[in-house]
Formats: structure tokens, sequence, C-alpha cells
């Protein structure tokens, strides 16, 4: 069984590691079955945007020596989606969870590529001593 897990972590550190391989893979087998590229590249951000969460949590924390990487990202995530949610509830006078949901986690997408760059351009320039 240890095994078996320790073969799904090094899976799930190359993934991370190379974000755009999970993109190309579920995009491309997205639109091979459904033909509808448009939902095929919008699975594809939902399932990247767990890659590149870890990926740039372990680029905070390696940058700035912490542990706290992964804790401001939900912070993050947390405070857009009670922007998003207080904007949906003065427009419509409810919230739709399903849709601050989704756009909260395909707003971070955007988000984490950009940080993703940023961090891993300034750890292939200048590496850390750890």
């Amino acid at each position: 069984m240890n095994s078996i897990w320790e073969s799904l972590v090094h899976a799930y550190a190359f993934l991370a590691t190379v974000p755009i391989v999970p993109f190309l893979l579920v995009y491309i087998v997205a639109s091979v079955r459904g033909g509808d590229r448009k939902r095929a590249f919008r699975l594809a951000m939902d399932v990247t945007n767990a890659f590149l969460i870890g990926c740039v949590a372990y680029l905070l924390n390696s940058r700035l020596n912490t542990n706290f990487g992964l804790f401001f990202i939900v912070l993050l995530l947390l405070i857009g989606g009670g922007l998003i949610g207080n904007a949906q509830n003065r427009i419509r006078g409810k919230v739709d969870t399903a849709k601050l949901v989704r756009a909260v986690w395909r707003l971070s997408f955007f988000g984490m590529a950009v940080m993703y760059v940023l961090l891993m351009t300034l750890k292939l320039l200048f590496p850390t001593a750890t």
C-alpha cells in the first residue's frame, strides 16, 4: 500500500512541476471524446488548477522559507469567494454557490498561472540555497 501512495505522490509531483502536461492531456482527450473545444478547454483549466496550486504553494514556501504557501493560497481563494459572493448577493439578492465556486476556481487558474510563471522564472534565474 505504501508503494502505491509513493507512486501517486511522485506522479502528482511531476504533473505539478510541469502543469502544461496535464493541461494538454486533458484538453486533447476531452476535445477528441466530446468534440467541443470550449468545454474541453474549461475542463483542462479546472484539472490543471489543482496542480498549479500545489506547485505555486511549494514555490512560495521555498522562496520565502516558510510553510505558509498553501494557507496563503486558500486565504486568497476564500477572500475572492467572499467578494464574488457579496457581489452576487447585491445584484441578485441570493448567492448561487455553484457559480461562485466555479468563478473562484477559474479565476484562480489565471492567478496561479501568472504566479507559476513568475515564481518558476525566479527559481530558475536566482536559485536559493535550499
